[in-house]
């Protein structure tokens, strides 16, 4: 059982940590015809925007309230009303997903009482979905932002289905944690509908940040799911929720809708995979696909292959709780050992951990750590890749932001094939670094007999 340890200094070097307000806005970018909404500075909105551009290299839908000095200080209930009025004239969105920051939430601004008397004044938004959800970015993190923002969407926008209606069986919800990509939630959606399952996704980045290229432009998301979907999520049979950080939001459906739910804390490697396919054969009454019986004998081989390259490995990881448990569970399944373990926030799942000990703090103790521990494999976000050419050890990209390659959104990590996948990139990476430090020419192969050097041919 690991032990979690705050680290206690006076800055923070090399953050690994993003904002909670950046964590609620990715959230609402699932759902369709969304426009995020920070309230707070601009400058709080523009960092937000380059990270997600970088990151998934597509336009991203973000406003902000503008707060400016005066603003902040006499409150900022006009720059709330302008800003909804000018996204609902100009981008008509099908909902407004406001999320506060720091600035706002130091002044104590009440945001609920705006929307409130915006209504009673414009009745122009008055059936707009207008959620807003209490992120300061001064606690938590990336993590519990998303999480607050999806709890409050189903708190708000899930109607409770009426008495005596019968509950749907192929329908299921999935809450999905923001550690999951695009590729990952179109993998799920392929597992479930092989199953014979209809899945409704919460948020559905994989219709809105996909990396497709829509017939028409249009200023909000461009795909996610629907307001009206999302209203009849009360009817699914099943709520499955991925990682730890999702339980208040199954939790909220379950008692708004009565709506049973399964979590699971991870789904890379082989057991957690072998679990929810399990589960996916209970609920919906049908055997296990011959495709995924197939794919599993493909990772159980390719287990068999890649330990030999990360099996004793020393790894050090940096990353959202939630992401931290998925990785290090999957590697302490390959025979990897997790010897430095840093995240962002506080979180049950980290006690559950394999290793000794996890860091709350940034990159600088993570690449300290690293050093300390002579580890020779460096997995976390785009950010880490100095540390990494300091430590000379091979550097695997995970999580958010991925900013230097292409392709983030469309990483699979998830069920039979993701794995599989996965531990070839990692094993790959290993070879590549050991073939760039260690790489095999005729001098190598020469050894020392007498006075003259002779190949091991010669010798022998």
């Amino acid at each position: 059982m690991a032990t979690v340890t705050h680290v206690k200094k006076a800055c923070t070097v090399n953050p690994l940590k993003m904002s909670q307000p950046i964590g609620a806005a990715l959230a609402f970018m699932g759902l369709r015809g969304a426009m995020p909404l920070l309230h707070g500075s601009q400058g709080c909105t523009s960092f937000g925007l380059v990270l997600f551009v970088r990151h998934f290299k597509e336009a991203i839908p973000l406003q902000t309230t503008a707060m400016s000095e005066v603003a902040t200080v006499l409150g900022g209930y006009d720059n709330v009303e302008q800003a909804i009025l000018n996204i609902h004239k100009r981008t008509k969105p099908e909902i407004i997903g406001i999320c506060s920051t720091g600035v706002t939430e130091t002044k104590g601004d009440d945001v609920e009482g705006y929307i409130r008397l915006v209504r009673e004044r414009h009745p122009e938004v008055a059936d707009l979905p207008l959620v807003y959800v209490s992120t300061p970015d001064f606690k938590d993190a990336f993590q519990d932002g998303w999480a607050k923002a999806v709890t409050r969407m189903v708190r708000e926008l899930v109607s409770p289905p009426p008495p005596g209606i019968a509950r749907d069986p192929g329908r299921v919800t999935v809450l999905p944690g923001c550690h999951m990509t695009p590729g990952d939630l179109d993998e799920l959606r392929t597992i479930l509908e092989d199953f014979g399952l209809r899945p409704s996704f919460l948020p559905d980045l994989a219709g809105s940040l996909d990396g497709h290229i829509p017939e028409d432009f249009t200023p909000t998301t461009i795909g996610g799911i629907g307001v009206d979907e999302v209203a009849g999520l009360g009817a699914s049979s099943w709520a499955i929720a991925i990682g730890e950080q999702m339980r208040p939001a199954a939790e909220a459906l379950q008692e708004r809708a009565g709506v049973p739910f399964r979590l699971f804390p991870r789904l890379s490697g082989l057991e957690a995979a072998d679990a929810f396919m399990m589960f996916l054969a209970e609920i919906s009454g049908r055997p296990v696909p011959v495709k995924y019986r197939r794919q599993r004998g493909q990772l159980v081989d390719a287990m068999l292959d890649g330990h030999f390259h990360i099996g004793g490995r020393k790894v050090a990881i940096g990353a959202e709780p939630d992401l931290l448990a998925d990785m290090g569970g999957m590697l302490h399944g390959m025979g990897a050992h997790i010897t430095a373990a840093v995240t962002t926030t506080h979180s049950p799942v980290l006690a559950g951990v394999e290793t000794d000990e996890v860091l709350i703090g940034d990159l600088e103790d993570l690449e300290r750590r690293a050093r300390e521990r002579d580890c020779d494999l460096l997995i976390t976000h785009s950010h880490g890749r100095q540390a990494a050419t300091r430590l000379g050890i091979p550097f695997f990209r995970m999580g958010l932001p991925l900013f230097d390659r292409l392709g983030a959104g469309h990483l699979v990590s998830v069920g039979y094939r993701g794995t599989r996948d996965l531990i070839f990139a990692l094993s790959n990476l290993v070879m590549a670094d050991a073939e760039l430090h260690h790489e095999a020419t005729p001098d190598t192969w020469r050894v020392v007999d007498g006075d003259s050097l002779k190949s091991e041919g010669e010798a022998a």
